[in-house]
């Protein structure tokens, strides 16, 4: 594709997450510091929602890369499960075997006393959450009661969109809901933000940040709203555009293809950026 002809090793604005680009900006680094804190002082329940495309994934990526080895991670990025699938998914990432309906629970109780014995702290991270039914919910819920006089024997950390509080805030969740001790909530990126995060991506890719004049950058934050997701979409369909005209930087009308390609909300009428309606920061 364009990796040679911008001098690229890798895609700058591939849409699967990669931690390698992770630059850092507040909303992420603030949501990964929340779930860090909150587990180092052993908190049960912790939250993170985001529209999507805000980069709830990225953030989950990122702590499952910051672990600790005496960190047991339970992942479970599918979350329509049964109470009763939810259990044997827990029960497989924790190494129990041969467990039936009956027994799942007590297995599990009994290795995650075994883990804490061993210092070890259980981790389940739980992507897309909104989309839990109640009753794995409740199971999860069941789960987190399990601890010892002094310390939880089970940490769960849910990531999903802004349904996913509007589901917690239901009367009949309200057990669940009291035991979030932590939120956090990921916004769209800030003008200055976005400049950032185009740059960085460029320049960590082995690109050139000026492959975007500063207008453009003004251009994709103003259409994309800020969102990582749409962002990366934008940018990535521009640079294809613009390697197929075999051209050395982004033009205005690579620009302006890319986003009334790619976007179905803001769509700038005319092809030169100072009429794009953008604003200076």
């Amino acid at each position: 594709m364009y990796l040679t002809h911008f001098g690229f090793y890798q895609y700058p604005f591939h849409l699967t997450p990669n931690t390698e680009l992770f630059l850092g900006l507040a909303p992420h680094y603030e949501a990964i510091q929340t779930v860090n804190s909150a587990l180092a002082m052993g908190e049960g329940v912790v939250t993170v929602t985001g529209e999507v495309g805000t980069g709830k994934t990225m953030v989950c990526r990122m702590l499952m890369s910051l672990f600790s080895e005496q960190t047991q991670l339970v992942y479970l990025p599918n979350p329509c499960l049964s109470d009763q699938e939810l259990r044997q998914a827990i029960a497989k990432e924790l190494a129990i075997v041969d467990s039936d309906a009956i027994s799942v629970v007590d297995d599990i109780q009994q290795r995650l006393v075994a883990l804490h014995r061993q210092q070890k702290q259980v981790v389940v991270l739980v992507d897309e959450a909104q989309a839990l039914p109640d009753s794995a919910i409740e199971a999860l819920r069941l789960f987190g009661n399990l601890e010892t006089a002094q310390d939880k024997l089970m940490h769960i950390v849910l990531f999903g969109q802004p349904e996913l509080d509007q589901r917690l805030a239901q009367h009949h969740l309200r057990q669940f809901r009291q035991r979030i001790s932590f939120r956090a909530k990921l916004r769209p990126l800030t003008l200055q933000e976005t400049v950032a995060y185009i740059d960085s991506r460029l320049m960590q890719s082995g690109g050139d940040e000026r492959i975007f004049s500063l207008n453009h950058k003004r251009a994709v934050w103003r259409a994309s709203g800020g969102i990582p997701r749409l962002i990366n979409q934008v940018c990535h369909k521009a640079l294809l555009m613009t390697y197929s005209a075999q051209q050395s930087r982004v033009g205005s009308e690579r620009l302006f293809e890319a986003i009334h390609d790619t976007l179905d909300t803001y769509k700038p009428r005319f092809k030169r950026p100072l009429l794009w309606g953008w604003s200076h920061p």
